[in-house]
């Protein structure tokens, strides 16, 4: 068994590079909330993309719905990259709907192009998700798995 990385929280290249080419992998991610009511949500997400070195952006194209609900009422979210090489990572984190223009122009602009397209118009929302943890298994190398463990430093 081998550790990418164990101490601090900073997203390496690998991790990068595999959440910001989900959706052109054909691998979006899972994005789990919890409801006003307490209830699971649930939606794959295609514009997931790296925002900073500890932050998730996505763009929601629609600016009301569960998933807004959830995170308005409870910002603590997972979501889950899955492919034929990454076994499972989970990228724990608080996210918040994000209300400066510079931050809406920008989560919008680095999502992929179909996700724009989508909303041309931009009436959606963005959502930045500051990352506290992200655990799993990175791939499967020569040796084994190799196995993630990044936890922000408490401050």
């Amino acid at each position: 068994m081998t550790e990418a990385a164990a101490s601090s929280l900073a997203l390496t290249d690998e991790i990068k590079a595999l959440v910001n080419g989900s959706l052109a992998n054909g691998t979006p991610m899972l994005l789990a909330a919890v409801s006003p009511a307490g209830k699971p949500v649930l939606s794959f997400r295609g514009s997931v993309q790296t925002y900073s070195d500890d932050q998730l952006g996505l763009w929601a194209r629609h600016s009301q719905g569960g998933t807004l609900e959830a995170i308005a009422a409870n910002p603590n979210v997972v979501l889950v990259y899955r492919s034929p090489t990454t076994p499972v990572l989970q990228f724990h984190g608080r996210a918040r709907i994000a209300t400066d223009e510079a931050e809406r122009k920008r989560v919008f602009e680095n999502a992929p192009e179909r996700e724009q397209a989508s909303d041309p118009e931009r009436r959606g929302a963005a959502i930045i998700v500051d990352l506290d943890r992200i655990e799993g298994v990175v791939r499967v190398g020569p040796d084994g798995p190799v196995f993630c463990r990044l936890v922000r430093a408490a401050s």
